[in-house]
């Protein structure tokens, strides 16, 4: 199996679980890696027939401007959920960063993986 990788996605939503997060936008960091089988799309040159990283990221755009969760946890299932629904991904890992949460880090977050990556 192949991945199509979007690293480093900033993406602006309402997250966090303390009253003054809830009034504001943070910035996340989004690093995800999506299976696929790239042959199809690299026989024929045609976008169709693979992940569309830009349309993928302008949809995670969308998800974060459209919800707000007070956890990191929750954004990150939600989603993965939505991407795999939506695009039929098998296989995603998403590493899900927020800067400037703990003072003494550039950045704390989660890394979930969900679906089979199957070897072809």
């Amino acid at each position: 199996m192949d991945l199509v990788l979007i690293e480093a996605l900033k993406v602006d939503t309402v997250i966090g679980v303390y009253d003054w997060e809830r009034t504001l936008t943070q910035t996340l960091v989004l690093d995800l890696e999506l299976a696929t089988d790239i042959r199809p799309a690299a026989a024929d040159d045609d976008i169709a027939q693979t992940l569309d990283y830009a349309a993928i990221s302008e949809r995670i755009a969308r998800f974060g401007a459209e919800h707000s969760f007070e956890l990191v946890e929750t954004f990150a299932e939600r989603l993965v959920d939505a991407l795999r629904r939506e695009y039929g991904i098998a296989w995603i890992r998403l590493t899900l960063r927020k800067p400037g949460a703990v003072p003494a880090a550039s950045a704390v977050g989660v890394r979930i993986e969900r679906g089979q990556r199957s070897a072809t």
